[in-house]
Order: structure tokens, then sequence, then C-alpha cells
């Protein structure tokens, strides 16, 4: 698949309660590798095998959850247009100078339907994944904790998921891949989009609470690689909402658990490809269950409830 748009999902601003213990969760729990810090406070994180300067981005605050959400697009030209065609739809941008964030370039800012913030961007220094370009081995060198690959996806929620799946797929160019209909067999639910050969790089749930996300999720490597995620987050007493097992939708491997501030994040695996030809796949609510939790084919009160 030629990808000349939105490449991939790029960076998030998570907002945590206790910065220096969310500090310590990241880095030591997880895997991440600090990247720096900026005047206002803020902590940059990469996965050891991202190649950019960051992927996640902590803010202390008085409450959990999420500030933005960043897609990075292949070049300046793409965002321009993305821009343009953005405002022709309706959708008021705004432009953020280079430097706003540590080592990235201009962004562009707007708000989807379900009320989230989103950006674009094309330039963010490239940092590597200590391999080097030429004649590179295949371990990533110093890796620890959990160690995901890179940040996959999110998963957020609000009301007009119907505007941002729209918006999504006519402007920005995503691909709906799977949907779950309501009980009227009309409505849709919960969408999974992507821009990219994913099987998602988001989703939306329908949710009168705007502007909140159920979780971001992280990729590994293997099934071996979540099972293992499991011991470490036991190991650490980190509170496990769900898993491992399967999901129905995607057919990824999971676990979901909470960092110390009570953002919920995913660790993930598989996935089918998925390529603009093919038809989304669709549930129906009576198998919500199946589609969300394969193995145990019912969902817990807390994963549909709990959202920051």
């Amino acid at each position: 698949m030629a990808m000349t748009g939105v490449l991939r999902p790029g960076h998030c601003q998570l907002r945590v309660l206790d910065l220096e213990e969310s500090v310590k969760f990241y880095s030591n729990v997880m895997g991440l590798k600090e990247t720096g810090r900026d005047a206002s406070g803020r902590v940059y994180f990469k996965t050891s095998h991202e190649r950019d300067h960051h992927s996640v981005i902590l803010r202390e605050a008085d409450t959990a959850g999420m500030d933005f959400y960043g897609f990075k697009v292949l070049n300046k030209a793409t965002l321009d247009k993305l821009e343009r065609d953005l405002l022709e739809y309706g959708v008021a941008t705004e432009r953020l100078p280079a430097g706003d964030l540590l080592e990235t370039g201009e962004r562009v800012r707007f708000v989807a339907p379900t009320k989230h913030v989103f950006e674009l961007y094309y330039e963010k220094t490239e940092v590597g994944d200590g391999l080097g370009y030429v004649n590179p081995g295949v371990l990533v060198p110093d890796q620890k904790g959990i160690a995901p690959i890179r940040l996959d996806h999110w998963q957020i929620h609000g009301k007009d998921i119907d505007g941002s799946r729209e918006l999504f797929t006519k402007v920005l160019g995503f691909s709906l891949v799977e949907r779950i209909k309501g009980e009227d067999g009309e409505t849709d639910m919960a969408i999974w989009l992507t821009c990219s050969a994913k099987a998602h790089d988001i989703a939306f749930v329908r949710d009168e609470r705007d502007n909140t996300v159920h979780h971001l999720s992280f990729l590994l490597e293997s099934w071996e690689h979540v099972l293992r995620a499991a011991d470490t987050m036991s190991a650490n007493n980190v509170f496990i909402d769900i898993g491992p097992l399967r999901h129905g939708i995607t057919r990824g491997t999971t676990i979901y658990a909470f960092d110390p501030s009570g953002n919920r994040f995913e660790t993930f695996c598989g996935g089918y490809d998925f390529y603009p030809d093919m038809q989304p796949y669709t549930w129906t609510w009576d198998e919500v269950g199946t589609a969300i939790f394969y193995h145990t084919r019912a969902l817990n009160e807390r994963f549909l409830t709990v959202v920051t």
C-alpha cells in the first residue's frame, strides 16, 4: 500500500496526577525511554524501537486523561493540503509553531465532532533506535520492562462518532475496518479505522461523555511478549483490567491495565492486514462480548464504564 497522506499515530499528551511517579512507571515498568523535558515541565518518551524523538508526552494535572492526539503525515505539502481540505470541509484549524513541542515541527490542530483534539505534523527529529542505519543488528539495545515496539493506536469515546467517521474517512483518507452495530441493527456503536495496512490506528465508541479516552495501546512483538507483559505487571503490582486474551475484532491478543493515575493502557499484539479494497467486518449487538473478548465472550462492567 503506497502511503502518501496520514502515515501513523505519532504522539499523544497524557495527563498524570503525579509526574515523577508516572515517569518511574513509564520508564521502569513500561520500558519507555525518556528523551527530554521542556520548560513547562512536560516529559517526553519513545519506545526503544521507535526512531522519532517521542511518542508519549506526560503532563502533570489534576485529572487523568488525554490532551491531544497527533498523527504524522508524509511531508509539508501533505500537511498543507490536509489543512486546506479540513477548512473546505468546515473544520476550523490552528497552526502551532515549530518548537512548541520538543524536536517537533509545525502542527495543524483541529477538533473532531467527538470533541477530541487532534493534530497533524510532518517533522520530528529522528533519534534512531540504537541500531544505526548501516549493517544494523536485530536486537534493539537497552530494553527493560514491557518494552513495546511502538505507540499503536487509541480508543476514544464521544457522542458523534458518525461525524468523526465521516471526517476521518472523507477528509483524512482513513478506511473503516470493523464496526459494532447497536440493538437496532443500524446505529454504529463503535468503529475501527485505519490510515495504514494495520487492522486499526484509532477506534471511536459511542458515549455521552465527549472527549474521553478508553485506552492508549502499545504494540508488542508476539503473544509470548504479551504473556511476559502480564508477568511484568504482576511483579510491579500493576492493576490489570482484563487479559491476557484475544479480541474478535482485529483478532489481536491483549492485556488492559491502568497506570498509577488511572489511565488505561493496552499491550497489544497481532491483528490482520487491511487494504482499501476490503469491505469492513460488522458485528451484531448480540455478539458484542465475543467481538471484544473472544475467549470469555463477555465484557466486565469496568471495561464498559471507566474512561478518563
